[in-house]
């Protein structure tokens, strides 16, 4: 794929209704509906000039996307113009396994459900609603009966570190095709004392890549591109010579076909985001507007906007991102780089990484 021309990724906030209240919430989800949200008839013209960049995967969010009663509509849609079509219903009382069967009767490629602990005890807490965890495993049971693929989010931070290798056996237990690893970019509801630090986030690379050797599902993360150089980093042979090996896809092929991209996807590239109010972004975690889907067209702002042809150009980087060897691969996390300087072209504060270039100047100057 030529990110320069098309996103792997379009993210659609479809609203910022949601029943939980999430520790981590990036949306700082309310009780209701805005009414300043797109309408129906918006959400379908923004499917339709989704469509123009080909057939991107076509993620609703939120909040909770199935606080929207036009939600199967849109699905349906969608699908029909031939797009793939996913959703991340929020695990509440308010789903059923019958609105589980809708979504995939109206076409829905996908689900994905947030799961943050091995307990309703920690998973509970994150979500600060108690019943979600129980929830959460429902939707996957209806799904897996519906014969709709899963993928689970999982947000790590302080409040779950030590829980990894417990979620990572639960997943072994549940039938996914993806796990998706985010990692805490302190926006929203996040707090940057909530943030796993650098060496922290390089453990948890680690105990992935081991995962990915063996797992039936596949793992990526989120605002973690630093993992896909841990991956690289550890491909070498003994004698140093580099293995060739499918990054993004270790597992093979996922049942829906849906694959991770052989390059990476960073904030602005391979990657888009629509508000509730249609204004777009690199991502929901970098709260930078480029324009409105309202009055633009999310095509020309995604290929031509400066702000995402900038998040396109490693080379323009600061710091040590800019000079890394790894940069065109990882690129570091545009948005905790925002979080904390202010500059979406900064450097990424969580990675621990001495590039090259940065070794050979300290090296210099002793």
């Amino acid at each position: 794929m030529d990110f320069n021309q098309s996103p792997f990724l379009v993210i659609w906030e479809t609203t910022r209704a949601c029943a939980l209240r999430c520790l981590h919430c990036r949306a700082e989800a309310i009780d209701r509906r805005d009414p300043g949200e797109l309408t129906e008839q918006e959400a379908f013209a923004l499917l339709d000039e989704v469509r123009r960049f080909g057939s991107p995967l076509m993620v609703l969010t939120g909040g909770d996307p199935m606080r929207r009663p036009d939600i199967f509509r849109i699905v349906e849609y969608g699908t029909r113009i031939g797009l793939r079509m996913t959703a991340t219903p929020s695990a509440t009382s308010e789903m059923t396994a019958q609105k589980v069967r809708a979504l995939k009767e109206a076409g829905l490629a996908r689900l994905a459900v947030s799961l943050d602990g091995s307990t309703a005890a920690i998973h509970d807490a994150f979500r600060r609603v108690e019943g979600s965890f129980g929830w959460t495993l429902d939707i996957v049971r209806w799904a897996g009966e519906a014969g709709l693929p899963v993928q689970i989010n999982t947000t790590m931070m302080r409040h779950n570190r030590d829980d990894f290798d417990s979620l990572a056996r639960l997943m072994r237990r549940l039938d996914i095709v993806l796990w998706s690893v985010f990692f805490l970019v302190p926006v929203g509801r996040g707090q940057r004392e909530d943030e796993l630090s650098g060496p922290e986030c390089e453990g948890l690379f680690n105990k992935m890549a081991d995962l990915a050797r063996t797992a039936p599902f596949g793992i990526k993360s989120t605002e973690a591109p630093n993992y896909r150089r841990v991956v690289l980093q550890r491909g070498r042979r003994p004698d140093g010579a580099r293995v060739v090996r499918d990054v993004a896809n270790p597992s093979g092929d996922p049942p829906d076909g849906i694959r991770r991209p052989a390059i990476g996807v960073n904030d602005g590239k391979g990657f888009v985001f629509v508000s509730y109010t249609g204004q777009i972004h690199p991502s929901g975690f970098l709260p930078i507007p480029a324009g409105n889907v309202r009055r633009d067209r999310l095509t020309e702002i995604y290929r031509y906007s400066p702000l995402f042809r900038s998040l396109r150009e490693p080379s323009a980087f600061k710091g040590k991102c800019g000079v890394c060897e790894y940069r065109n691969v990882c690129g570091g996390s545009r948005s905790r780089a925002y979080a904390y300087t202010g500059d979406p072209l900064g450097s990424d504060p969580s990675c621990v990484h001495v590039p090259a270039a940065c070794a050979q100047q300290s090296g210099a100057g002793i």
